[in-house]
């Protein structure tokens, strides 16, 4: 077996690794970063591995063996961008809200605003101040993520397609929801109070 395809065998067991864990493996082989990235070149036009950014990647073998998962997608949401979680329309379609259907899988972070486009989806991250960085929780499984709450997940849509509710006044958030298509009576009653709660605090400060 060659070491391109050793190197393979011993990353496909990974949800996601970077250069330097490649590195690493290949040191026991005496191979030269220089050899190593000649592989990764390899691998990429051979579509053996995914790149998600610069550096950053999975095997094809393990994402097609876990891509119908939406934990994996959006935990790897949260590895491409940090800190960052999953919100807007991504959130809203995990808990049911919306009946959208979803190209993107939606993040907010305190990064720069960035879109990612890659063989395993599209990713992204719209950034928001660091005040408004909460609201979120981890959940854990085969693949933990950070997701907004769905009052949240619904403050964060509208702040981003308002341009940080710029010109909207209380009595206009219930339009802009039913424009959207968004089922807020389906959201659990404490959590549409927090939502209300949250428009009207940010509203009053701006």
């Amino acid at each position: 077996m060659k070491y391109r395809e050793i190197l393979l065998e011993q990353l496909k067991s990974l949800p996601y690794f970077n250069k330097s864990a490649i590195y690493q493996l290949s040191k026991q082989y005496g191979l030269k970063n220089t050899t190593v990235d000649s592989y990764i070149g390899r691998s990429l036009k051979s579509k053996d591995i995914i790149q998600f950014k610069k550096g950053l990647y999975t095997t094809t073998y393990f994402y097609e063996n876990n891509r119908a998962d939406i934990s994996y997608k959006f935990y790897l949401a949260n590895v491409i961008r940090t800190p960052s979680y999953v919100s807007s329309w991504a959130a809203l379609q995990y808990y049911e809200l919306t009946t959208e259907a979803i190209q993107t899988i939606t993040s907010v972070t305190l990064k720069v605003t960035r879109d990612y486009q890659t063989r395993a989806g599209n990713f992204g991250y719209n950034s928001i101040k660091k005040e408004l960085f909460s609201g979120f929780s981890l959940v854990k499984g085969k693949f933990d993520f950070f997701i907004a709450a769905p009052s949240k997940a619904l403050f964060d849509l509208l702040y981003f397609k308002t341009r940080q509710f710029r010109g909207i006044k209380p009595e206009m958030v219930d339009g802009l929801i039913r424009d959207l298509r968004i089922d807020i009576e389906e959201m659990d009653k404490k959590e549409q109070t927090l939502f209300y709660e949250m428009i009207k605090k940010y509203l009053n400060n701006e």
